[in-house]
């Protein structure tokens, strides 16, 4: 297995894990993967989701499986196959899944958006589609999938409304979210806390084109003073667009927030190389406004 990848910064590019549901390929970003292990029975939890299908306890630590198949409403699983064990936005999760096919190196840019190639259950659950040799595979959203199974493990909304009584701040914010739901709930969160001058892009490519335009027309700090990512996006992922602004002379001052499911103790090693002002795992919304306001407000 080349895991290089994993050293690299700023590439645009990721390794994906093929993997086979159903007859059906389908894909996960191999930087949310812990381990893959062989199917072990399960304990099944009362009135539990019905796409929960248990939990075990491999090396004494807690995990929920999750059966793939009824998430994506192709059935129910039967026992046996593998387990990918994933982390991300702080939690284990083991996804049920029939086999393993192998990893692929692929960019970002080479990612299509899910269309009429999907079905509408998975088009649902779809960052995008990746053509390999001669078959697509479906690289699934599992934060989504998780988040529709239990919304609670989402972005933590409450959190916004103990920052308290706050005013307006016109400093200018550029977003990159390639999620909808997360993209808004982004912007409804900063403006709550007060941010009303917000641009909101899908993806790094088009934040990156906001900065360059702004460049262009010398306006960069009138529309562009702080700048929050995701990492995983098509196109240009936030790790490429963090290390795009920071070296470039005209912009490596503007602080830039890496906010994603995939921040963990590796990611955060590998942002700080790109020079990523603060990190932060999705469900810490309160704390992704109380890091702006630092950055942002003490260069005012």
């Amino acid at each position: 297995m080349d895991t290089k990848i994993l050293l690299e910064n700023g590439t645009n590019e990721l390794e994906v894990l093929e993997f086979r549901l159903d007859g059906n390929a389908y894909g996960i970003n191999v930087a949310k993967i812990k381990e893959i292990i062989t199917y072990e029975d399960v304990t099944p939890v009362p009135n539990a989701h019905p796409s929960i299908e248990g939990i075990f306890m491999p090396r004494d630590t807690m995990i929920t499986a999750i059966d793939l198949k009824n998430c994506l409403q192709r059935g129910t699983s039967e026992p046996g196959g593998l387990f990918i064990i994933t982390n991300f936005n702080k939690l284990d999760i083991a996804f049920h899944v029939d086999s393993v096919i192998g990893i692929h190196r692929v960019s970002w840019q080479d990612i299509i958006k899910p269309g009429a190639a999907v079905s509408t259950t998975e088009e649902g659950v779809s960052t995008g589609i990746i053509k390999y040799e001669d078959r697509l595979i479906i690289v699934l959203d599992f934060e989504k999938i998780v988040t529709d199974i239990n919304p609670e493990t989402g972005l933590k909304m409450a959190d916004i409304e103990e920052l308290g009584e706050r005013h307006r701040i016109d400093v200018p914010i550029l977003i990159a979210e390639d999620s909808p739901l997360l993209n808004k709930l982004i912007v409804d969160s900063l403006h709550k806390a007060g941010y009303a001058n917000l641009i909101h892009t899908e993806n790094g490519q088009q934040a990156y084109d906001v900065i360059q335009e702004c460049k262009r027309e010398g306006t960069l700090k009138e529309h562009v003073q702080c700048i929050i990512t995701d990492i995983e996006m098509p196109l240009m992922d936030g790790h490429r667009l963090t290390k795009l602004v920071k070296s470039d002379e005209e912009t490596k001052d503007i602080p830039i927030v890496i906010f994603s499911s995939l921040v963990n103790e590796e990611m955060k090693r590998k942002g700080v190389s790109l020079g990523a002002n603060a990190q932060l795992s999705k469900p810490e919304i309160g704390n992704l406004v109380r890091v702006v306001d630092e950055l942002v407000l003490n260069m005012q």
